[in-house]
């Protein structure tokens, strides 16, 4: 018994020095962003920083304005979910309910590969392959810009959120369906009014995950945006993320500009913050 009891609590231990180590992570990253990023902000003007339309931190009479690049991934964000979400929450219910068990194997192989791929490749097959595309498609001169990124990080999403939603459609109670169905309501309607709202926790956590990778995305956002320090003012523009501005030049920054690339850090740490309660909020809360 005693032996027993001892394992018992040196697993409780082992979690909670995990989970302390995960929060205690988190926090020390929150404290060295703000630390790091508000001397700049200070030095800058926190307007002149957030609303300002021009980015130019090497030329002899600075400028260090990141308007561009928030709303560049505003914008970003917000269509890789408008067409990422839809069409993986489609996707997941046709292989978890309607699916061949076949084709369901043979489609989840496939997606657990998509989500193996490094982002590196993502970017490069968006240069190679898409950028061409779209330039040929539309006529514009450079097809690198916000429509390129957008399918690009609409794609990376995908394999989180099918994934994700699968398990969460699959471990709902085959009596709930069974119920519905005895009740005279067709498959179609069963699978959207009884399953996918019995499965919304999972459903939504495969979502946040997706957003956040979205939002978190640099390398392969970075190889089809163009990185042109522009306002989004059009959807084959030339543009620069967040964390693309500060992948792209923190190898070489120094001073006021290296401080300036840490502000960034910290202004899409709050952004990634918001972005994931909103989520949370509006996706996670029971109806009343």
């Amino acid at each position: 018994m005693k032996k027993k009891q001892f394992m018992e609590n040196s697993i409780h231990g082992i979690f909670f020095m995990m989970g302390f180590i995960a929060v205690a992570c988190v926090l020390l990253i929150t404290v060295y962003l703000i630390i790091s990023g508000i001397p700049a902000i200070g030095k800058i003007g926190i307007f002149e920083f957030l609303l300002g339309r021009e980015w130019a931190s090497t030329a002899a009479d600075a400028k260090f304005g990141i308007l561009p690049f928030i709303l560049s991934s505003i914008y970003g964000t917000l269509g890789a979910i408008a067409i990422g979400v839809p069409i993986g929450f489609m996707c997941a219910v046709y292989l978890s309910k309607m699916a061949p068990a076949g084709v369901k194997r043979a489609m989840q192989l496939a997606v657990s590969v998509l989500a193996g791929i490094p982002s590196v490749v993502y970017g490069l097959v968006g240069m190679l392959v898409l950028v061409p595309a779209v330039r040929t498609i539309f006529g514009v001169p450079d097809g690198a810009g916000l429509f390129a990124s957008i399918i690009v990080l609409a794609i990376m999403i995908l394999p989180t959120i099918i994934k994700m939603s699968i398990t969460a459609l699959d471990a709902v109670p085959k009596e709930y369906e069974d119920a519905s169905l005895a009740l005279g309501a067709a498959p179609v309607e069963t699978y959207f009014r009884v399953s996918v709202p019995a499965a919304k926790s999972g459903i939504a956590a495969g979502v946040v995950l997706g957003v956040g990778r979205a939002i978190g995305e640099s390398m392969a956002v970075m190889m089809v945006a163009g990185n042109g320090a522009n306002m989004p003012d059009s959807l084959f523009q030339s543009v620069r993320f967040l964390t693309t501005a500060v992948a792209g030049e923190m190898s070489y920054a120094s001073g006021l500009q290296r401080e300036a690339l840490f502000s960034i850090a910290l202004v899409l740490f709050v952004f990634i913050m918001i972005i994931n309660g909103v989520l949370n909020y509006f996706l996670k809360r029971e109806k009343v």
